[in-house]
């Protein structure tokens, strides 16, 4: 599933084609791809709209409309993309935007997971997540105050969008392995040190992944806006690398369930 890196790369190549465009006319091959509301009237209440921002909160692509936004999650097989209006469709290409310069902005998702709102505010479907854990104002006394009220394992933690917004699986690994931090740790259980460890190794793995613009991996589910591939699989350390010899100190990566979802690392640097 795309994650922060992802979903940043995707907003910032959507920026530069879609601002100031209007939307001419809509259409929607997957209704389900549709939520809250009925393609009829989705359709109706898109068409005819200007864009007028881009942006993002957690994993979702925020398209500002001269009334409203629409808001995108890509899920796991969601793309985004700005193409030539006779460019070749195929069947997994599910919501199509006509726009005002001769192109379309193309929702492709073979999975067929994604979803796209429609609302007066992001909030509405927003409110509930996490802080950015990128933002400017976001500082280490921030994310121990986060902790102090939480009791739960490490890695179930930073995969909970409503503790942060926006890590997943491949970067929750890529961190705790940077904070040398096993991922059954209880979050109750770090010291200062080991709190402001964590802090910066969630912000330096992310900050390095948005410039990487994102990971790619070997099923090539994620490509950004333009169809090109991200780069930050090139430096990954322990996620999906199970078995493997850890780049650090030659132990095998091992590979655990943690709440039904998988976690990656090295059990010399991360000692429990």
């Amino acid at each position: 599933m795309p994650e922060l890196p992802e979903v940043e790369t995707v907003a910032r190549g959507l920026r530069e084609s879609l601002v100031g465009r209007t939307v001419t006319g809509v259409a929607v091959g997957w209704p389900r791809t549709i939520a809250r509301l009925g393609v009829a009237e989705f359709t109706e209440r898109v068409a005819g709209q200007r864009v007028t921002l881009i942006g993002r909160r957690g994993k979702y692509v925020i398209i500002g409309l001269s009334r409203g936004y629409l808001l995108v999650h890509l899920k796991m097989s969601g793309r985004l993309s700005v193409v030539p209006r006779d460019e070749p469709s195929d069947q997994h290409v599910h919501v199509l935007f006509d726009l005002d310069d001769g192109r379309q902005l193309r929702f492709r998702d073979v999975r067929k997971f994604g979803r796209i709102y429609l609302v007066d505010h992001p909030s509405e479907i927003t409110a509930g997540l996490g802080p950015e854990p990128l933002a400017d104002d976001f500082k280490a006394e921030d994310f121990s105050r986060l902790l102090a009220r939480r009791r739960g394992r490490l890695k179930s933690l930073l995969l909970n969008q409503q503790f942060l917004a926006g890590l997943g699986n491949i970067y929750a690994d890529e961190a705790l392995f940077a904070a040398q931090l096993h991922p059954m740790r209880k979050a109750d259980s770090l010291t200062a040190d080991e709190e402001a460890r964590l802090y910066a190794a969630i912000r330096t793995v992310l900050n390095q992944a948005v410039t990487s613009r994102g990971t790619t991996l070997d099923d090539g589910g994620y490509t950004d806006a333009n169809g090109q591939a991200g780069g930050y699989q090139d430096r990954i350390v322990v996620y999906g690398r199970g078995g493997e010899p850890c780049l650090r100190c030659a132990t095998p990566i091992e590979r655990i369930v943690i709440g039904g979802r998988s976690a990656h690392f090295c059990p010399h640097c991360q000692a429990e």
